[in-house]
């Protein structure tokens, strides 16, 4: 019986019969680094003064970079469905990170649906069907059985992926539980990887084998995403890597101290000062390094458009009585798993020699659903509008910097264990409005003048709130979102 983590052989970068056109062999390769938990300021180039991540600052200045992207959920399994398929999570009923226990408090949570659909037509599929060779390497997420595997979704070719949202350990064998039997596996043990050396550290290895990859397939166009489990939960740095980030500290004149915020049912961290984690996200630059370098080393820089950016804010905010949470997102609000800007707001970095201007900023709201038609369109494939129903194509902005009007949207119906409650929310211009379900209750901010989100003022702009809270509840409508019920009514 075929098992989820089965191996796929080599001879699966055979692609017999497979005829490229001149046209064919001109399209762009395609690099897709998808970060787990990775914050709006752990980079270098957001705003760190700790963390060292110059391989991403070097790609920020040849590229474009987003300073008010954001992911299409504050938790992960949504946002992939999202960056798959060019839609809304909410489209999908996956709201909710796959494999969450649906807790139950004033609320009854909707059903979180389990996979990614078959139906829906991932870019990977598209590109394949095209031409291109295509390869997944790390975190998918979306799916834990055989038929949910990403070598069903499009991809030919992948090394590392696990049942599970996170790995059983970043240290080899990178498993939970290092005395357990080879037969028997683990949802977090990540597979593929037993010969590996014993010194190997997970994010390193699964760059090499993303390297690996270009290399074999550098005569024909070829989509490669990198979805790293780094920076997410365990905290496991190289204990070399961690040593130095102590020092850096000490250097830099940077507090050990660890202040912690009240932020209603969690506690949010508000210093950026953990060096196990810092060396984590150094891990993921060095990865990107790595990769980077393999297409500088083969002159495949000019016809590669790379795309870098996470699936959720920073995990900075854990419930009351809990440990302190890795990370800060400041000056952002909050972190994973809630709809303030900590949350939601990411990185995101898109390079492209000769189509997008080296070292722009752009402040145009952007979201995961928009990574999709983006894709397609670069690699010369049409543009299904059904498939893509949320998702605009930013090619508009390389060529005139400019993307058209439109509202965002958020909808977690659940309860996390950051603490957040069930929650929607959107974003219209510099506005933004949240909306708790258990009470009705609502929060506006605006963001161009408080993007920590410390003042509501809806009772200020009570006409541009109503504008807003009639906004959101017709998107709930039309875009089917399932709600959270009272207990009453289920």
């Amino acid at each position: 019986m075929s098992h989820f983590l089965t191996f796929f052989p080599v001879l699966l970068f055979s692609f017999v019969g497979l005829q490229l056109t001149q046209s064919a062999e001109k399209r762009p390769n395609i690099i897709f680094f998808l970060i787990d938990d990775l914050g709006w300021s752990d980079l270098g180039c957001y705003g760190s003064k700790y963390h060292l991540t110059p391989n991403i600052d070097k790609l920020a200045a040849r590229g474009i970079q987003f300073t008010n992207a954001y992911s299409a959920s504050s938790v992960c399994s949504p946002t992939r469905s999202s960056v798959m398929t060019g839609k809304n999570p909410a489209r999908l009923g996956i709201t909710d990170w796959i494999g969450a226990s649906q807790k139950y408090n004033v609320l009854v949570t909707p059903k979180n649906v389990k996979a990614l659909p078959q139906n829906e037509v991932t870019f990977a599929e598209s590109l394949k069907e095209s031409g291109y060779a295509t390869a997944y390497f790390g975190k998918w997420h979306l799916g834990s059985d055989d038929k949910d595997h990403p070598s069903l979704q499009g991809f030919d070719y992948h090394r590392g992926v696990n049942r599970a949202g996170s790995p059983g350990s970043y240290y080899y064998p990178f498993k939970r539980n290092k005395t357990k039997s080879k037969t028997v596996l683990s949802a977090s043990d990540v597979p593929d990887f037993d010969a590996a050396n014993k010194d190997s550290y997970l994010t390193d290895l699964l760059a090499e084998e993303a390297s690996k990859f270009i290399e074999i397939k550098r005569d024909v166009p070829f989509l490669l995403m990198l979805a790293h489990y780094s920076v997410h939960t365990p905290i496991q740095a190289r204990k070399n890597d961690a040593l130095r980030y102590k020092d850096r500290m000490k250097d830099i004149g940077l507090s050990s101290k660890v202040s912690i915020k009240n932020e209603r049912y969690g506690s949010t961290r508000m210093t950026q000062n953990n060096p196990d984690y810092a060396a984590m996200v150094e891990s993921v630059d060095r990865s990107v390094g790595k990769v980077l370098g393999k297409l500088e080393e083969l002159k495949l820089n000019d016809n590669t458009l790379v795309i870098f950016t996470s699936d959720n804010g920073g995990l900075s905010t854990l419930q009351h009585n809990r440990r302190a949470a890795p990370t800060s997102c400041l000056p952002l609000r909050a972190g994973k798993g809630w709809l303030y800007e900590g949350g939601i707001r990411v990185p995101a970095i898109l390079a492209w020699p000769g189509i997008i201007n080296e070292g722009i900023t752009n402040d145009t709201p952007i979201i995961s659903s928009d990574f999709h038609p983006t894709i397609l369109t670069a690699a010369g494939i049409k543009l299904n509008p059904s498939q893509h129903k949320d998702g605009l194509d930013l090619n508009g902005i390389f060529r005139n910097g400019r993307l058209r009007s439109r509202s965002l949207f958020w909808h977690f119906p659940h309860y996390h264990g950051s603490g957040n409650r069930p929650s929607s929310a959107i974003r219209k211009g510099n506005y933004k409005l949240i909306r708790w379900h258990e009470d009705g209750s609502e929060e506006m901010f605006n963001l161009s003048k408080d993007i920590s989100e410390t003042t509501d003022i809806g009772s200020d702009e009570s006409a541009k709130r109503e504008e807003l809270a009639n906004d959101l509840n017709e998107w709930i409508e039309s875009s089917g979102a399932k709600m959270p019920k009272l207990k009453a009514e289920r």
